[in-house]
């Protein structure tokens, strides 16, 4: 092993472990049963750590909406097995799992992006804040949009096992 490969695997670890927190945090302020805490921080901590290995430089190098859309698939799978286990519906689990991969950093660039056109009268500064706006924006709207998707396709795909806890 190279330190490269350590440094790159530490990052990973690092991102599970945070992720993993940020889904209890988000799990404990929705009211999530406790009981499921821990399986919300793994789902998390699977999630997040698959869009990172997918959109990692000198692995797959995928593009985030993609690598986001299928890291909230295999969350969305995750959720609908351990809902069963856990008996809770799958959503309790779903929602606080996916929260730590919004892309709040595009949400952000968008923003500032928006604040710079209201603020320059210079045409060139202007076109530019419009085309971070427009760039970022539509990378977090495609984002959320493809993780929404890839979550609930589990969910319809398996409906007598996800329903089942509803009953």
């Amino acid at each position: 092993m190279t330190d490269d490969s350590i440094i790159s695997w530490s990052v990973f670890f690092d991102d599970a472990l945070f992720s993993a927190m940020a889904a209890i945090g988000f799990s404990s302020i929705s009211h999530t049963p406790r009981r499921a805490y821990i399986l919300c921080a793994v789902a998390a901590a699977a999630g997040h750590s698959l869009r990172f290995l997918l959109t990692m430089p000198g692995g797959l190098e995928m593009n985030i909406i993609a690598a986001a859309t299928i890291a909230a698939f295999i969350v969305g799978i995750i959720a609908v097995f351990v809902a069963k286990v856990i008996r809770v519906p799958a959503e309790a689990c779903l929602f606080p799992a996916l929260l730590p991969m919004i892309p709040g950093l595009y949400a952000c660039r968008a923003f500032e992006g928006f604040v710079g056109c209201l603020s320059n009268l210079d045409e060139t500064l202007f076109s530019h804040n419009l085309y971070l706006f427009v760039s970022n924006g539509m990378t977090c709207g495609a984002i959320v949009i493809g993780m929404a998707i890839g979550a609930n396709i589990p969910i319809f795909l398996m409906k007598k096992i996800s329903f089942q806890v509803t009953r």
